[in-house]
């Protein structure tokens, strides 16, 4: 289990060039996600997002800010900007997150964890449906920031976004992780403190605006 600490940002010409003259491209994929919740989006509205990529399962769920990384100014700025989400991979263990979440729903009748990712079932005994499917053609880049990875993602519904992205173990060191993310943006000139909206705000924004409207009210978004 990690920690994902991450910035979005715009991508531009000047950045472009940035990472393609001083970064080196560690690789170019393409991904299908597809992300689950029941009808009444329990699991989203509460900021957790169940993911199924490449034929594996992933539980995103968020993490509160620790008063100690807000001690400066820039600490401050950087965790502002930055989403931080612990990731889980392990399918039983997703499965009871998740049932753990929605059991108001599902009540006391027991779901098979099995460690298969063939097997299904478990969505529509929880009543789990895929509300988002796009595909994503990822391009990733290093800089001398070591632990720092940036992806530039292009989305097949049209839209670009940029992602810093910092992997700390459990219980690992999130400030260290946010002043690397704030290191790196200097040097990709970026300047712009406002929050970019990722794939999913636009992707809900465009295709489920009920959805997306429910997560503005959950301040989700």
């Amino acid at each position: 289990m990690s920690v994902e600490v991450e910035r979005k940002f715009l991508c531009n010409a000047d950045i472009l060039k940035t990472l393609q003259e001083t970064g080196v491209c560690v690789g170019q994929r393409q991904f299908r996600d597809q992300y689950f919740d029941n009808p009444s989006f329990d699991l989203t509205r509460r900021d957790i997002w169940l993911r199924k990529r490449k034929e594996c399962w992933e539980l995103k769920c968020p993490i509160t800010v620790n008063v100690a990384e807000e001690a400066s100014g820039v600490q401050s700025k950087a965790a502002a900007l930055c989403s931080r989400y612990r990731e889980l991979t392990n399918l039983p263990e997703i499965q009871r997150r998740v049932k753990d979440v929605l059991k108001d729903i599902c009540g006391d009748r027991e779901t098979e964890a099995g460690p298969s990712q063939e097997d299904e079932s478990w969505l529509s005994e929880m009543n789990l449906v895929c509300f988002a499917d796009f595909t994503t053609v990822r391009q990733s880049f290093t800089l001398e920031e070591k632990g720092v990875q940036i992806d530039l993602d292009q989305a097949d519904f049209g839209y670009h976004v940029g992602e810093i992205e910092v992997l700390v173990p459990e219980a690992g060191d999130v400030q260290s992780a946010l002043e690397k993310i704030e290191r790196t943006a200097r040097k990709l000139g970026l300047t712009d403190d406002q929050q970019v909206n990722g794939k999913m705000n636009v992707y809900l924004q465009r295709n489920h605006p009920e959805h997306y409207a429910r997560l503005l009210r959950e301040h989700v978004f």
